[in-house]
């Protein structure tokens, strides 16, 4: 099965998305997601320019091959951009292989290891009242984990509050600039967690994402004061540039601990793992090199019984929802998946066949990931420069981590 062409699609129904499709001398085509948030068009150039000229006429059925001549033959290894746009390949060719075979990709990975995805929601509020009726109103929806996030007294903006609505961070043709407190948020984030633990009672699993703004001793803090609320994971409490920075919040809490969506390789995370400074590793399809690394990083993982906990924000395409389904499935030490709904504008350009029913998902057994892409509609949504926004200290206005 020979790839004869290939070619980049960026479309913006609401947000933008960067698609590879691959066709073969089969007829056969196949979809990866190459979305790079508010770096879109990077990965796009890198395919275009780098990338699909060293595809045609290469045979498709030779993933592992075409992965590392990827990877080892530029030279100038790991990186977001690079390794979303491997990705984007490397899950075109798996996509294309299970159609090839007429099966689901699960199958092919191994076959399933459940029968279905518990995933979490994302319940977001502009304070403490109006985030415990957001939980209380995914609950109703059916969600068993749910992810509360809260507006802080004194703070403008705080990371994954929206104004109603569904929640995009990258937010202007210019980055804005948001405002941070780590003792504000400090203070309120315990009560905030106090108030829906009540809301909800000890069966609904909550988590919070702190999202790289804390030091690790503050993290270490944090973490604690949060372990009369039983939490599900507190996701990236620190930057991950220095993993021994999670073994002193190790130190501190008994808070399970999470970290990975930024990570692009196994590199990135195999300090993490190996010394289990964490509990669930966040790494995601299209920005940890596609499903073959993917992988690698799951293996390595459950050794030290690490689970997976993939990113699935809406800055990935239906395309890496659906591949994350498929490998959800099959994965062996699984924890959780992320789950942001798209606009209904984003999942008509996107027929898909993955669902969610009462708090889990359930990718199809359509052959492939499921997921394809209607051109003529994406075309109708161009491409929109949109940045993510930058943070700065309250006090003094210090670039701080977003």
């Amino acid at each position: 099965m020979k790839i004869t062409a290939a070619r980049v699609i960026v479309c913006c129904p609401g947000r933008n998305f960067v698609t590879l499709k691959i066709e073969t001398d089969q007829g056969l085509t196949g979809l990866g997601d190459a979305t790079l948030n508010g770096r879109e068009l990077a990965v796009a150039s890198y395919l275009n320019d780098h990338v699909i000229p060293c595809l045609i006429g290469r045979d498709a059925h030779q993933i592992e091959d075409i992965w590392q001549y990827l990877y080892k033959g530029a030279y100038w290894r790991r990186g977001p951009v690079t390794m979303s746009a491997i990705a984007a390949v490397d899950t075109a060719l798996w996509d294309l292989k299970a159609k090839a075979a007429g099966l689901p990709l699960y199958q092919l990975l191994g076959g399933r290891s459940r029968s279905r995805v518990l995933v979490y929601g994302h319940a977001n509020g502009r304070d403490i009242e109006h985030t415990v009726d957001e939980v209380l109103r995914h609950r109703e929806m059916g969600f068993l984990a749910i992810r509360a996030q809260s507006g802080v007294p004194g703070l403008d903006k705080v990371y994954g509050v929206g104004h109603g609505g569904f929640y995009e961070p990258a937010d202007g043709s210019l980055p804005s600039e948001h405002d941070w407190s780590s003792e504000k948020y400090l203070r309120h984030t315990p009560a905030l967690f106090a108030a829906v633990r009540e809301a909800v009672g000890p069966e609904v699993h909550l988590l919070h994402d702190a999202h790289h703004r804390l030091t690790p001793i503050e993290a270490a803090r944090l973490g604690k004061a949060l372990e009369p609320f039983h939490l599900f994971w507190l996701e990236d409490a620190t930057p991950a540039e220095n993993p021994q920075a999670f073994a002193l919040i190790r130190q501190h809490t008994t808070t399970p601990l999470a970290v990975g969506e930024v990570f692009n390789s196994l590199w990135d995370c195999k300090a993490l793992i190996e010394q289990q400074w964490i509990d669930y590793i966040r790494t995601t399809v299209v920005h940890a090199g596609g499903i073959s690394h993917l992988r690698r990083i799951a293996d390595l993982a459950a050794l030290y019984q690490v689970r997976t906990g993939c990113h699935g924000a809406t800055d990935l395409s239906p395309v890496c929802m659906g591949a994350a389904l498929h490998f959800d499935t099959w994965v062996p030490n699984f924890g959780i998946q992320e789950y942001m709904p798209h606009t209904e504008a984003t999942l008509e350009v996107f027929p898909h066949d993955y669902r969610f029913e009462q708090g889990f998902m359930h990718c199809g057994e359509t052959p492939g990931h499921g997921v394809d892409i209607d051109e003529a509609l994406a075309a109708r949504y161009p491409y929109q420069r949109a940045y993510l926004p930058v943070n700065r200290l309250q006090h003094d206005g210090t670039l701080w981590s977003w």
